[in-house]
């Protein structure tokens, strides 16, 4: 690992994770979440602010950058419910098949390599009736926005560890193995339209 992946990558990635237009996203999605929870991509800790911990009894942070750890280590200690870190990606998930009720993904499909292997993990952790809540961002229905997605996504990928801009966020998710049982989509405001056009929902 680069010492701009470690060093430099996770603060970038927090702040621009961390603006008002995303953790509005945050709020709308991750108080659903209930049971044993399995969150994809934890990052710094962003989301631990808005599990119910009424609703919650487990949430298992999966992150493979050491860095984005580190950057999470206090809220993590601040977590009013047990959180166990696991440092893997998407593409593996050590737990048991039908073992989580719910799933938290947010603003991380957009990085993981494979994310169809990804997905099909997932469907194997979440339990018969479990949900998966997502809130990503992909590519524009707007076909101006949409080719320059297109135009500057392979540099975009090499400065943000990977994002991609332009995926297809329904249409991975269906390939997952999951259906959308409901989703909203549109622009985030303040934001680059290059990067602010989300998906969120729930699937099951």
């Amino acid at each position: 690992m680069s010492f701009y992946e470690d060093r430099i990558l996770p603060h970038l990635i927090h702040i621009a994770c961390g603006t008002k237009p995303v953790q509005y996203q945050r709020e709308l999605i991750v108080p659903q979440a209930s049971g044993q929870v399995l969150e994809i991509g934890m990052g710094s800790g962003l989301n631990l602010a808005y599990y119910d911990p009424t609703r919650v009894t487990k949430v298992w942070g999966l992150e493979p950058s050491e860095g984005m750890r580190k950057k999470a280590a206090a809220r993590v200690a601040a977590a009013p419910f047990e959180l166990e870190w696991l440092d893997l990606p998407g593409e593996e998930i050590p737990l048991e098949s039908k073992s989580v009720d719910s799933i938290v993904l947010t603003y991380t499909l957009c990085t993981i390599p494979d994310w169809l292997k990804a997905l099909k993990q997932m469907r194997r952790v979440l339990k018969p009736g479990g949900q998966l809540l997502f809130s990503e961002h992909g590519k524009a229905p707007d076909a101006a926005v949409a080719r320059w997605q297109s135009r500057i996504n392979p540099m975009w990928g090499k400065l943000a560890g990977g994002c991609h801009l332009n995926r297809e966020i329904p249409r991975l998710l269906q390939e997952g193995g999951f259906k959308i049982s409901g989703m909203d989509e549109g622009y985030l405001p303040a934001m680059p339209k290059v990067a602010a056009y989300n998906y969120w929902g729930r699937a099951s």
